[in-house]
């Protein structure tokens, strides 16, 4: 259980921005990592991008060109609003104990365990689905490059292939603590993207496109078919479940290094998708497929296409499981009664047990390493990995439970906890949001004090009238600060308030959506 604990003293002089940051970092054995901006791009954008991207141009077919492309756009400013709410809660809690259980034990304690809850089986979901995925996919290659006539009739075995992968790539890339440390498998599967965008955009431009092809450019199918696809876009880029380890684990933890890092991989998901889905449903028009790539005649370039999405969804199963395994964790050591709810402590009265504030080292998900035992990390991912491979090998197909899980879970964790916890936390009546303010205000009046004896060191020694001139124009200066703030690109020109009423509008927005899939899954399921 992770929580906040005062400040007894600041550090005088600098620039705001940079008291702040002085602020995260001011319990260094509290966590924080040496993560580069880079790598925690590659992480997030390989948690982003997936499989999904081939069934983009399906979806643009039933919205059309345009209002596909305009969508598509618009759930990636929406999923990257709801990562700028994570890093925002984030400063509430200490540097590098960031996650959805501290934020829930803290924000609405008696529902900590049904978040986490939904997000270990959203995890454990998606991970499965990917293993069936390898399954599914690995006899064909296999068959592509002359399994038939090597006599080796286990190499068409979809469980064969599963176990093999299951045990060289899945296992040993489980059981790293750091998200960092998958940086260089993160990478090979971006890879695997690119030639799969290069691959979709190579076929429209060599194959003939016939003129008379049917293609919607600003009309739409209907409202059915689009509703029916608009999970496909929306879910698109749910990365939320490693955010908190994106902040705890990157060195630099500053506003502006954030929004970098969710700016370019949000900005980076949507052009891929705008690309791949305008050029492959150009290319195909209202006949496209979910996968496109199953819609290329037979060759070289094809299969390894389909290899290509083996080693993605490989590399991204390790990203599900990392979440998952502290979802779970987070479960077991769940309490009723546990911790107190927001506004609850006084003055400076560490809100953590003894136990877990007492400077132990956290994991980057928040939760202290001394009740995640080694013995207990493994025995977690064990399980997580074993249920997942005997789910795998006895299912050859999760659609129906993952749109659920999907609607469900994606829903929440993109949508409306970010937009809860930092409505509640950053209620100007609670504890939390008061230290925060207190903090800043602080951080800026010690700031001024230093600007201001910079300058009254400049006028030493000037006449009576200059110095009453510069002093004017100090305050009028501070002032000025005071009463409105510049547009800048790290968004901290933001008003608190303005935040509040756009995170609610993100929960019902995620409410809203969370209704309107549920209603489409139960509305196919009766027709099926």
């Amino acid at each position: 259980m992770t929580g906040y604990s005062t400040v007894d003293s600041f550090v005088p002089g600098g620039s705001t921005a940079a008291m702040t940051q002085h602020r995260r970092t001011r319990s260094p054995k509290l966590g924080g990592g040496n993560a580069s901006m880079m790598s925690s791009n590659i992480n997030l954008l390989n948690t982003i991008v997936g499989a999904g991207t081939l069934a983009m141009p399906g979806a643009m077919s039933h919205f059309g060109v345009l209002w596909g492309a305009l969508l598509i756009v618009w759930c990636g400013l929406t999923s990257a609003f709801g990562l700028y709410l994570q890093s925002r809660c984030a400063r509430y809690l200490d540097r590098g104990t960031s996650s959805f259980f501290a934020l829930s034990q803290i924000t609405y304690p008696n529902a900590a365990v049904v978040f986490d809850a939904a997000i270990a089986i959203k995890c454990f979901g998606v991970g499965v689905s990917y293993m069936i995925i390898i399954g599914d996919l690995m006899p064909g290659v296999a068959e592509a490059f002359g399994s038939v006539d090597s006599g080796l009739p286990f190499l068409a075995d979809r469980k064969f292939w599963i176990t093999v992968f299951f045990l060289v790539f899945i296992i040993p890339l489980s059981f790293p603590k750091k998200l960092d440390s998958l940086k260089y498998t993160s990478i090979v599967a971006l890879l695997s993207i690119g030639y799969l965008v290069i691959l979709v955009v190579y076929h429209f431009g060599a194959d003939e496109v016939p003129n008379n092809r049917d293609i919607r450019w600003v009309t739409w199918e209907g409202p059915t078919a689009a509703l029916r696809s608009l999970p496909v876009m929306i879910f698109a880029y749910t990365c939320h479940q490693n955010m908190f380890s994106i902040v705890n684990e990157i060195k630099d933890n500053s506003p502006a290094s954030i929004v970098g890092v969710i700016g370019s991989s949000i900005g980076s998901a949507a052009s891929i998708y705008v690309l791949v889905a305008i050029t492959g449903y150009l290319t195909f028009g209202n006949e496209v497929k979910g996968n496109i790539v199953s819609m290329y005649p037979p060759s070289i370039a094809s299969t390894i296409a389909k290899a290509a999405i083996v080693i993605l969804v490989t590399f991204s199963i390790p990203l599900q499981i990392h979440p998952c395994r502290a979802s779970i964790d987070a479960v077991l050591r769940w309490r009723p009664g546990s911790s107190r709810p927001l506004g609850g402590g006084t003055g400076s009265q560490p809100l953590l047990p003894s136990g877990a504030a007492g400077g132990g080292a956290l994991d980057s998900h928040g939760a202290p390493v001394v009740a995640m035992s080694e013995l207990r990390f493994a025995l977690i991912t064990s399980i997580i990995l074993v249920l997942s491979y005997f789910t795998a090998l006895s299912v050859e197909t999760l659609d129906t439970v993952l749109a659920y899980v999907g609607s469900t879970g994606s829903t929440a964790i993109s949508f409306i906890l970010p937009g809860l916890f930092y409505y509640k936390i950053s209620d100007p009546d609670s504890i939390f949001h008061q230290r925060l303010t207190k903090e800043d205000d602080d951080a800026e009046y010690s700031a001024d004090d230093n600007d201001d004896d910079e300058e009254s060191a400049a006028v030493t020694g000037s006449g009576l009238l200059d110095s009453v001139a510069s002093l004017g124009s100090v305050i009028s200066g501070r002032g000025g600060r005071r009463r409105s703030k510049k547009w800048r690109w790290d968004l901290e020109h933001l008003e608190t308030g303005l935040i509040r009423k756009m995170a609610l509008g993100l929960s019902i927005y995620g409410a809203c959506v969370m209704v309107v899939c549920l209603a489409m899954n139960a509305l196919f399921s009766a027709h099926h």
